[in-house]
């Protein structure tokens, strides 16, 4: 069997990355970024948004409760009014769908690596166990 180096495994996660940048989902998501970008009343949002963060921030390293909370609704409400801009329901939906493939190569990779360790020591993939056990219990440890 052929070792594989770190940098080899490096190598090809890098392949996957570009090709996971090529897909439908992140074309889409780089779409719906550039038209956040370019949308002045999302913009404007999101400036409010800051603006009034900084001062919750300040607010409550000086410990004014109760003008805290009248920043942290206000900061609240703008929120909504940002998520129901369509454009940013949409910007959100294809973060989600982009986080949902990279979570689904995460778990294919390590998936599979679990596997291949159960079938590479004579395990059973059904119960999810090595066949280290099997081999200590004939004595032969490591072999």
């Amino acid at each position: 069997m052929t070792k594989i180096t770190k940098e080899a495994i490096v190598a090809k996660a890098n392949e996957v990355a570009k090709m996971i940048a090529e897909t439908e989902e992140v074309d889409f998501f780089k779409k719906a970024e550039a038209k956040i970008n370019e949308n002045e009343k999302v913009q404007k949002l999101i400036a409010e948004i800051k603006a009034f963060q900084k001062q919750a921030v300040n607010l409550q390293h000086y410990e004014k409760t109760e003008a805290s909370k009248r920043v942290e609704a206000k900061i609240d409400q703008l929120n909504n009014e940002l998520d129901e801009i369509p454009i940013v329901q949409e910007f959100k939906q294809s973060q989600q769908e982009v986080n949902g493939l990279l979570q689904l190569v995460a778990n294919t990779i390590s998936n599979e690596v679990t596997d291949e360790i159960i079938r590479s020591t004579g395990g059973d993939l059904l119960q999810g166990t090595t066949g280290s056990k099997k081999e200590d219990e004939k004595g032969c440890g490591s072999c």
